[in-house]
């Protein structure tokens, strides 16, 4: 039996699949223990978190009541902490070239079908400016693992490239960047180039699923991919972003693995994780997912995503164009604080937004244009925020967590989501999502507690309006 220690530099150890069975099984016991059940969800509603032992007894829990009461929580602690303001983002994708052979990516190195692609530092430009002429402000960069296609200097220079484009009003402000495991050197001189969080999916944390399901490459290595996150943190990264593809395996097992990455990364480094990515299987080329027998259900996926936001409720929670509308629209209040709109997952898919290559990673559910989902997020009582701000004011890390876990952080977040909102309005937005946004700026300034930053930012709306840009608390 391997020792669960989630202060333990090595992954069997933090990521212990005996302790993952053991809790599985407790769970399993106590789900119908109702003063244990009773005792985590006052504990929950407190918003301090809950550990992956107690995640895992909610999960399995068959009571309707017990189910509602999760579901109220978990809407009243993401409430609490990020208020109405839902962040956008946009996946750009440099190359498709990889030498894994993940059998659940159409990237896989024995895939003849798909065409493979890589964006020129040119094409980079161009998708930049097609990215900056929707709105956004926000990328997550995204390429296969290939040594000579995607190598660490040609994801640096991409980066360089993508902070240098100005458009008109446009301008990448943050680029979170999602490619493969590598070492700490490299994340060292990742960091150096002014990335935003790194963002890595574990895919599935079952070690004896994940090593079928990576038959060859260098990813096929599950210690290394799995403690990427510590050379990471090693690199000077201090905001990392985890997930799991659920559909891989038994979605509980992934959720309580992801839960222990979490707790071994406070334990070990004192801050969690910056994002957590709750990613769904979806059909792409050369992909059956009727081989996938594990499919995840909207219902369980709700259930996921409200436990997760009750288990770390700091931690920012991520969901992509692979979600339905509906699937989002039924997330976003229970959890999920960031989503992407406007969404492209082949290379080169901005520039050449009319036309289909088949070099999509996989099929894409929500197929609205940004503008679109803005104006979506705000019928539904939301303020849709471009804000960059925490990064480029150095509040990451445990920075970042000590302001979030005392509250101050919504004295910067709210006046950044309604000024990046402005620049939307002014610069990208249609009629129709204009007229319904005006008066919500409106309406959420008066809301804004302190007289001070009120006053700053109402001035700084203006501002705007008469053309300057990039205002921040």
């Amino acid at each position: 039996m391997t020792r669960y220690n989630p202060h333990s530099q090595n992954a069997e150890e933090f990521i212990s699949h005996d302790q993952i069975v053991s809790v599985l099984n407790y769970a399993v016991e106590h789900r119908a223990d109702k003063a244990l059940i009773e005792e985590i969800l006052q504990k929950a509603d407190e918003g301090r978190g809950i550990t992956h032992r107690e995640a895992a007894v909610l999960m399995e829990c068959d009571d309707k009541s017990t189910i509602e009461r999760i579901f109220a929580i978990a809407k009243s602690i993401k409430e609490r902490i990020y208020g109405k303001r839902i962040v956008l983002f946009a996946p750009l994708y440099l190359s498709n070239h990889c030498i894994n052979g993940c059998t659940y990516c159409p990237y896989h190195a024995t895939n003849r079908t798909i065409p493979r692609r890589k964006l020129t530092q040119e094409q980079i430009a161009a998708e930049v400016i097609a990215l900056q002429d929707m709105g956004h402000k926000r990328l997550a960069l995204e390429a296969g693992e290939h040594p000579i296609h995607s190598s660490i200097d040609y994801i640096l220079e991409s980066i360089d490239t993508i902070y240098s484009i100005r458009h008109r009003n446009g301008a990448i402000r943050r680029v979170n960047v999602n490619i493969a495991a590598t070492t700490v050197e490299n994340y060292r001189r990742l960091h150096d180039a002014g990335i935003g969080t790194y963002i890595l999916f574990e895919e599935t944390y079952n070690h004896e699923v994940y090593n079928k399901l990576h038959p060859s490459g260098p990813k096929s290595d599950w210690r290394y991919h799995t403690e990427a996150m510590d050379r990471a943190m090693e690199g000077g990264i201090d905001d990392v972003g985890i997930g799991a593809l659920f559909g891989l395996t038994d979605y509980r097992y992934d959720l309580i693995g992801i839960l222990m990455h979490a707790e071994h990364l406070e334990a070990r480094f004192g801050v969690g994780p910056h994002t957590i990515s709750v990613p769904r299987i979806r059909p792409a080329d050369d992909i059956d997912i009727t081989k996938f027998p594990n499919a995840v259900t909207d219902d369980i996926f709700r259930r996921i995503v409200a436990i997760l936001r009750i288990a770390v409720p700091y931690t920012g929670m991520i969901i992509s164009t692979r979600e339905s509308e509906q699937s989002r629209k039924e997330v976003l209040e229970i959890g999920v604080s960031q989503i992407s709109g406007g969404s492209k997952t082949s290379v080169g898919g901005y520039a050449n937004s009319l036309t289909s290559d088949g070099s999509e990673q996989f099929d894409i559910s929500d197929n609205r244009t940004l503008d679109q989902v803005v104006g979506w997020l705000i019928s539904l009582g939301y303020i849709p925020s471009f804000c960059t701000a925490c990064y480029r004011e150095g509040r990451t890390g445990d920075r970042f967590m000590g302001l979030a876990k005392s509250g101050a952080i919504g004295n910067c977040c709210a006046p950044n989501a309604l000024m990046t909102l402005k620049e939307y309005l002014c610069d990208y937005a249609s009629s129709t999502t204009l007229s319904m946004a005006e008066s919500v700026i409106e309406t959420e300034l008066h809301k804004i507690p302190s007289q001070k930053v009120r006053e700053i930012t109402e001035h700084a709306i203006k501002q705007i309006a008469l053309g300057k840009r990039d205002f921040r608390f």
